[in-house]
């Protein structure tokens, strides 16, 4: 790619972009507007109905493992207990040994619902997945992130 202009254009450009930077830094830290929270609040809701009534055509609903909406302590079919979802999504993405790969708290989601529930999980990216993830996170709000980085 061929840059045109002469070296002064070039360099008034980039101070403009740096002097922007901490403004945009400064945005993202910003509280959320009333409609953002709205939204996210409705998600967290729609996630926390999908949690606790949607079996994805599966047997059984994330409650079936998850219990009070995940915020306790759970039981796999098996009878092997699982820990609270407070805080998990904190810790993706994570390695997942039998994958032999990193996973994403989103297909952590899919994996559950297609293996223990026997369902078909939302497609990735979909408002019912934004929906659980949103869910998720919102149980981990607090919760310190990036302790699987070592």
């Amino acid at each position: 790619m061929m840059m045109r202009g002469n070296g002064s254009e070039w360099r008034a450009a980039l101070m403009v972009a740096a002097l922007a930077m901490p403004f945009a830094a400064r945005a993202a830290d910003a509280p959320p507007s009333q409609a953002a929270q709205a939204a996210l609040q409705q998600a967290v809701q729609k996630g926390a109905d999908l949690f606790a009534h949607e079996s994805f055509g599966g047997a059984g609903t994330c409650e079936t493992c998850h219990l009070n909406g995940g915020r306790d302590r759970g039981k796999l079919p098996n009878g092997k207990e699982i820990p609270s979802l407070v805080g998990a999504a904190a810790s993706y993405p994570r390695y997942n040994p039998r994958a032999q790969s990193v996973v994403t708290l989103s297909q952590r989601i899919s994996g559950c619902i297609r293996n223990a529930l026997k369902g078909t999980p939302p497609p990735l990216g979909s408002p019912d997945m934004v929906a659980l993830e949103t869910y998720l996170t919102y149980l981990s709000k607090g919760t310190v992130m990036g302790r699987q980085f070592q």
